[in-house]
């Protein structure tokens, strides 16, 4: 599918003028507002619009070994790097488990930070967190039950925050489920890591206000959620996701 270009994405909206002045607003409102993090874009215009509407991270997906279809090669991810905001981070969400390989694919791309998205060990962590000290790292963990609030206890020195997500065992996916999980062992990891938390699973416009009241977490994540019948991002879907996570009605 052919997708519109950014400029004429940005033309089509209302003018230059708004696009700036409201990527200067939510750098003003940031500290007071909730983390919102982005995951699966696949297209600069994709970017762009999340920027626009408040995100403040964008996940790329590179480097696959479970099922998804919203994976792209390290070059357009490099692009797509290529015009973010130096405010919105840009997060390499990654299945990979080889050390060199991912801080080799995190230079080149030319992200600000790594999401261990697959079975890397806290050793691992530790030593992708020596080697490229700048780049900040969130490891991911499944929330399935009980256990899960002990499998992150060991990331905790060598990561800068912990995702929870969801996992579907019977498609082989890791992420991107569209599938909630239990929160109250959500907010029962968010209580006792002190640590920064992120939230995703299954989040989307209708159920992300009540998941944050709920979890209490740093900041939340959404994917498929946020996406169109076209498989990339819906506009109205990401306004209204980015909208009520950041303005959290009680």
């Amino acid at each position: 599918m052919t997708r519109k270009q950014p400029m004429q994405w940005l033309k089509s909206q209302t003018g230059m003028l708004k696009f700036y002045l409201n990527l200067f607003l939510n750098i003003e409102q940031k500290e007071k507002k909730m983390r919102v993090k982005v995951c699966g874009i696949k297209s600069t215009e994709d970017a762009l619009m999340a920027v626009f509407y408040g995100a403040d991270a964008i996940g790329l997906l590179v480097g696959q070994k479970h099922s998804s279809t919203d994976f792209i090669d390290k070059e357009f991810a490099k692009k797509i790097v290529s015009h973010l905001p130096p405010f919105c981070s840009s997060v390499f969400v990654t299945h990979l488990v080889d050390n060199e390989e991912i801080v080799s694919l995190a230079q080149f791309i030319g992200v600000t930070t790594i999401q261990l998205h697959g079975d890397s060990t806290p050793d691992d962590a530790q030593i992708i967190r020596e080697k490229i000290p700048y780049i900040k790292l969130i490891k991911s963990l499944h929330v399935v039950n009980e256990k899960s609030i002990a499998n992150g206890y060991g990331y905790l020195n060598a990561v800068d925050a912990i995702l929870l997500d969801t996992v579907n065992l019977e498609t082989d996916q890791v992420g991107g489920t569209g599938i909630t999980h239990d929160w109250d062992l959500s907010r029962e990891i968010v209580e006792k890591y002190r640590k920064p938390v992120f939230l995703a699973g299954g989040l989307n416009p209708e159920n992300v206000n009540e998941a944050i009241q709920a979890v209490k977490p740093f900041g939340v994540d959404a994917n498929s959620g946020t996406k169109g019948e076209s498989g990339f991002k819906s506009n109205e879907k990401l306004k209204a996701f980015i909208h009520n996570a950041k303005n959290i009605i009680s």
